[in-house]
C-alpha cells in the first residue's frame, strides 16, 4: 500500500506544481484572465479529490513519501535556456496531463470516486490547453 501512496503523492505534487507554473504564466502574461482562474480551479480540484476520499488522506501521502530514496528527484526536463514562456507552459501542461492520468489509474486501487474526479480534471485540463493554444495563436496573428 505504501508504494501506491508514494505514486499518488508524487503525481499529485507534480500535477499541482505544473498547474501553478501554468497558472502564473497565464496570470501575468495573458490578456485572458479567466484562463488563470481555470488553472487555479484545476489545481485546487486536484487537492480536493484526495480530501474527499474515505480511503486517502494527505497525511497518509506525506507519511509514505520517501524523497531521500527517490532515484529520479534531480532529473531535469530537457529544455533550453532561452525557451519562451509558451514553451514552458506547454511543457508543464504535458506534465500535468501525464500526472493526472497516473492519479486516475492509481487511485482506482484506493477509491473509484477519486479516480473519476481525476479523469474529469484531466479532461478540463485538455480544454484549458486548447484555450491557451488558441489564445497564443490569436496573439501571434495580431
Amino acid at each position: 500500500m505504501k508504494k501506491i501512496l508514494r505514486i499518488i503523492d508524487a503525481n499529485l505534487n507534480r500535477a499541482r506544481e505544473g498547474l501553478r507554473v501554468c497558472e502564473d504564466i497565464s496570470r501575468f502574461t495573458m490578456p485572458e484572465k479567466p484562463l488563470a482562474g481555470l488553472l487555479k480551479t484545476a489545481r485546487h480540484s486536484a487537492t480536493r479529490a484526495v480530501l474527499s476520499s474515505k480511503n486517502l488522506t494527505l497525511k497518509d501521502l506525506v507519511e509514505a513519501r520517501d524523497v531521500k530514496n527517490d532515484c529520479m528527484k534531480f532529473r531535469d526536463s530537457k529544455r533550453s535556456k532561452g525557451d519562451s514562456l509558451p514553451v514552458v507552459f506547454m511543457a508543464n501542461i504535458e506534465r500535468v496531463k501525464e500526472s493526472l492520468r497516473v492519479l486516475e489509474e492509481c487511485s482506482k486501487v484506493m477509491d473509484e470516486t477519486v479516480s473519476h474526479r481525476y479523469r474529469k480534471i484531466r479532461f478540463d485540463v485538455y480544454e484549458i490547453e486548447k484555450k491557451y493554444n488558441d489564445s497564443v495563436r490569436t496573439r501571434k496573428k495580431e
